[in-house]
């Protein structure tokens, strides 16, 4: 809802003597279409109990909170557009008089009609309710414009014959006790009751106004309006107590309003507030001139509303009857002020403004206007100043000028231009200051400064302070000199108001707030931060009894002199007409306000402060794309992506922009609140659980207000229950159980052929590197027979031959293989080493040593691994020998691979190596290099490490022993 446009509208005072005068105003709001009311035109407004203001208007009702209007109309459930009357119940129903009689009723966010409530469905005859009566049990009377008593028991709604013909309304009246009215006052032609022909009528009231007896039965008795006059309506009499003539009201009323000991009074021209009139005071304010006022509500609060033919609704803040204001529309020359002092002696109130003038208001309200300053130009009364008895002094833009309080008069003292500030010290010497320069009257100035004067502040005859835009100084009436005063942090400073207060000088600057400073010192300051209204001050003023006011842009701020402390602020959200302030008067117990929208003036000791929290309501709740009723419970299906949102407001009409709003959904009432401004929470995409939403106001200065709690309830879809996620999660884990076993099965696969390739790989490179040993053998076998036959044993060599055929029979089907078995191995090894005895003319021995637990097994080792290490032995430890030599070949199993030491007694390896044979040397490098090859290949495809060490015993610690040891680690393939 945009700010709410406030007028300030006055009235004249009309005394039984015909005299006239004028006399405070009353700030009135208005509210219209453009705020969000349905029309302009207002026919009724009633207050629910839940503290809402319905307006009946020509097309529908508003229901209004204080901020935002909630339209109604036909489409939204009424019989009709046109409403013409409203009446609200105890039960907090608010029954709606349609143009077309037809019965309806607000409750519980619904309106019932008779599309929905089969209770009220009536054949009105197009006759519509007037007044409405409320009885025991719920049952509701109405009378319609043809006088006839319709009743509504709860379950249908039907006529009823209750008094005589023609006399139902009064009938109902003067049985008040059964029939509670639901409206403030009834308009009658007359006051004739045919059914009750003994009750007393009174054109003039037997009882005083201010007789509380009289004001107790006016306030529960029925009020009937006849014409312009008021009459308390019982059984047994009717008592004038207003008669309209004798206000100078002659327009007939249109309704009324009892306000305390306040009498409200609407008219088809003007609303009148008769002030105090149950006290006997004889005043009355006309207000809204030229306009229709339809009816007058004063609500829980104590604000008036006042609705119209045409202008809308108006509403005047109950806070704002403790307040009087004055402006260009009640009596001022304008609406702008910038000076205020009173001449207590005369109780003259001095109002200075633009163009010179001067206001005055004497004790009596009466306010004339002097022009003091007739220079063209800017010429405001900038200050006004108490000088002597009957005499003060006022400064304009253009000079200084003395005015009499008692003759009225006027007279220059002193042409000088762009005046800041006058100061008249304890033995009344009066010092100017003016642009640049101060002036002591009559005495000497102080010129063409480089800085602008903005105020001074005596300290005695003879001494005194300059303000400046440049910072503080001090000067003397013997120097004339102004010298720098203060602390560093006041040499820049721009001034611009100063107070000398109990040998302490109160600084008021133009942006850091106010400085105290005692002995040259700075003891204090104050800004925004200590809760100062502004830091931009524009006037100091004491009040001489401990209290100074601090007139700034956003209100007034008053500090405790002793405790140097703001004790509180005052500004327009307290009922001032603005915060921009110009100046302050404080004379005993009242305020006096001067602003740039005209003066305030009010008890300072008695400004109401409304701290009672404010109600909150629950308006609807959103959810996805749907909107449902209000209710502290919701429950929904979850939906995907969906907003929740909960909208609240409160009730508040005083300052409802200033209203503040918690909530919190952590369920934890001591933490976790969450401050905003706005009345919608929204919680996008909210999850299926169950939640707890609490929601408080306050408004300006009150309290927080109790939580108003929802119970969010979102339910999970199927397929978001625990059971669902349970099989949803074993789908998803067999699917991807599947899927891994069929990767990992691809991989292994994969590995497998890659190994089998990889083994093929080895096992043809370790029988490409066995084929390279067999030509070897057989080129040392061959020489062999060759020295056989050299030395003429041909039969000898013949055997050679034979066992040297089945010896390569057996290698070349051995070459074929990856593995042979360890029995083949070691019948190969004994062919090998007897066809070597007899090449060698058995000059050596040998012997075999094998583990028994290698007979359990059948052991498969790969072929041609130990041959050639026997060769060596025999060709390069036993040949060389002159002696006979030993061999021993031991086979033992170690951690599934098989030992076999190679051990002779021939001449060791050291010495071997030392002879410089190179086919030797050739021949031995051929052949342990291609072993310790086809080990590394067959740890490629086996995994298993082979080894191979070649120990010569006589270095190595075996004593004296000569000889060769060498060990080798074989991988092999057991089998049972």
């Amino acid at each position: 809802m945009p700010l709410n446009r406030f007028i300030m509208l006055w009235g004249l005072v009309f005394f039984c003597t015909v005299t006239t005068t004028l006399a405070q105003g009353l700030m009135i709001r208005n509210y219209n279409v453009k705020d969000g009311l349905a029309n302009a035109t207002v026919y009724a407004a009633v207050q629910d109990k839940d503290g809402f203001i319905w307006f009946a208007t020509p097309t529908g009702v508003s229901k209004f909170d204080g901020k935002r209007f909630r339209n109604y109309a036909k489409k939204d459930g009424l019989t009709d557009n046109e409403v013409v009357k409203l009446a609200a119940d105890s039960k907090g129903r608010v029954w709606f008089f349609t143009l077309n009689g037809k019965p309806s009723f607000y409750e519980k966010s619904v309106i019932h009609s008779e599309d929905n409530d089969s209770s009220l469905i009536f054949n009105s005859r197009s006759h519509y309710m007037q007044y409405a009566f409320e009885g025991q049990g719920g049952y509701m009377w109405f009378l319609n414009t043809n006088n006839r008593i319709v009743q509504y028991n709860g379950k249908k709604t039907i006529y009823d014959k209750l008094g005589a013909s023609g006399s139902d309304l009064y009938f109902l009246m003067r049985n008040d006790s059964i029939f509670h009215p639901l409206q403030a006052s009834f308009h009658l032609e007359s006051l004739h009751d045919p059914g009750n022909t003994q009750q007393q009528i009174y054109p003039v009231s037997p009882y005083p106004l201010d007789d509380s007896a009289l004001h107790n039965r006016i306030n529960k008795s029925a009020i009937v309006i006849i014409r312009n006059t008021l009459y308390s309506y019982t059984a047994k009499d009717a008592v004038c107590f207003f008669n309209g003539a004798e206000w100078g009201i002659k327009d007939d009323i249109s309704h009324i309003c009892i306000d305390n000991d306040n009498l409200w009074i609407g008219t088809q021209r003007a609303l009148y507030y008769l002030k105090g009139y149950f006290n006997g005071e004889r005043k009355v304010i006309r207000l809204l001139d030229n306009h229709f006022i339809t009816s007058l509500l004063k609500d829980r609060d104590g604000n008036i509303w006042i609705t119209t033919f045409g202008d809308g609704v108006y509403n005047i803040p109950y806070k704002n009857f403790y307040f009087s204001y004055l402006d260009n529309t009640n009596g001022l020359y304008s609406h702008s002020i910038f000076s205020i002092s009173k001449d207590k002696k005369n109780d003259l109130l001095l109002i200075g403004q633009n163009a010179g003038i001067l206001n005055t208001m004497d004790g009596e309200n009466n306010i004339r206007q002097y022009t003091v300053d007739t220079t063209s130009g800017r010429n405001s009364v900038l200050s006004i100043t108490p000088y002597t008895t009957d005499n003060v002094l006022i400064g304009t833009d253009n000079g200084l000028y003395k005015f009499n309080t008692v003759s009225r008069k006027t007279s220059l003292l002193k042409a000088v231009k762009m005046l800041k500030d006058v100061d008249v010290s304890p033995g009344g010497k009066i010092r100017i200051a003016a642009k640049n320069q101060v002036v002591a009257l009559d005495d000497y100035a102080i010129s063409d400064l480089d800085m602008l004067v903005t105020s001074l502040a005596s300290i005695n005859d003879s001494a005194y302070y300059v303000g400046t835009n440049n910072g503080l100084f001090f000067c003397t009436d013997r120097k004339r000199q102004l010298l720098p005063a203060g602390a560093d942090t006041l040499r820049k400073v721009s001034i611009k108001d100063l107070k000398w207060i109990d040998g302490s000088l109160w600084i008021g600057t133009s942006d850091r707030g106010i400085y105290v400073m005692q002995n040259d010192s700075v003891v204090k300051h104050l800004s925004t931060a200590n809760d100062l209204a502004s830091d931009i001050c524009q006037q100091l003023y004491y009040d001489g009894v401990g209290r100074l006011y601090v007139a700034t842009n956003r209100g007034v701020s008053v500090i405790d002199i002793k405790t140097q402390t703001i004790t509180r602020n005052i500004t327009s959200s307290d009922g001032l007409m603005s915060d921009d302030i110009r100046g302050v008067y404080a004379d005993n117990d009242i305020l006096y306000i001067a602003t740039s929208n005209g003066l305030c003036y009010f008890n300072a000791d008695h400004i109401p402060v409304d701290t009672v929290p404010p109600v909150i309501y629950l308006n609807n709740i959103r959810y996805g794309d749907s909107t449902f009723l209000a209710s502290n419970n919701f429950v929904h299906l979850y939906k995907r992506k969906a907003s929740f949102e909960a909208e609240f407001g409160t009730i508040v009409f005083d300052l409802p922009e200033l209203v503040e709003y918690q909530y919190n959904f952590s369920g934890d009432t001591t933490s976790g609140w969450v401050t905003t401004m706005s009345n919608i929470i929204p919680f996008p995409d909210l999850q299926p659980g169950n939640y707890t939403l609490m929601i408080r106001a306050r408004k300006y200065k009150s309290d927080w207000s109790k939580p108003v709690s929802i119970d969010v309830n979102i339910l999970p879809r199927w397929y978001q229950q625990w059971w669902a996620r349970g099989i949803l999660l074993l789908a998803g884990l067999l699917v991807v159980l599947i899927g891994l076993r069929y990767i990992i099965r691809r991989i292994k696969q994969a590995e497998k052929r890659k190994t089998e390739y990889n083994r093929r790989i080895a096992e043809l490179e370790a029988k490409a590197l066995t084929n390279q040993m067999n030509p070897h053998f057989i080129f040392n076998s061959l020489n062999s027979v060759q020295h056989l036959i050299l030395e003429k044993e041909e039969k000898q060599a013949l055997n050679f031959l034979a066992d040297f055929a089945t010896l390569m029979r057996q290698m070349l089907n051995n070459s074929r293989k990856s593995y042979i078995s360890l029995e083949e191995e070691i019948a190969f090894l004994t062919r090998y080493l007897e066809l070597e005895k007899i090449r060698f003319a058995h000059s050596f021995t040998y012997h075999f040593i094998m583990e028994d637990a290698l007979k359990e097994y059948t052991i498969y080792i790969p072929p041609m691994i130990i041959q050639p290490i026997v060769e060596n032995a025999i060709k390069h430890g036993l040949a060389p020998k002159n002696i006979s030599g030993y061999l021993e070949i031991r086979l033992e199993m170690v951690d599934d691979l098989l030992y076999c030491s190679v051990d002779d007694d021939g001449i060791g390896w050291d010495k071997s190596n030392s002879i410089k044979s190179s086919r030797l040397i050739k021949h031995e490098s051929t052949a342990l290099s291609v072993i310790k090859e086809r080990l590394q290949i067959i740890k490629s495809f086996n995994g298993s490490v082979g080894k191979l060490e070649i120990i010569d015993k006589f270095k190595s610690g075996f004593g004296n022993k000569e000889g060769t040891l060498v060990e080798i680690l074989i991988p092999i393939v057991k089998m049972l």
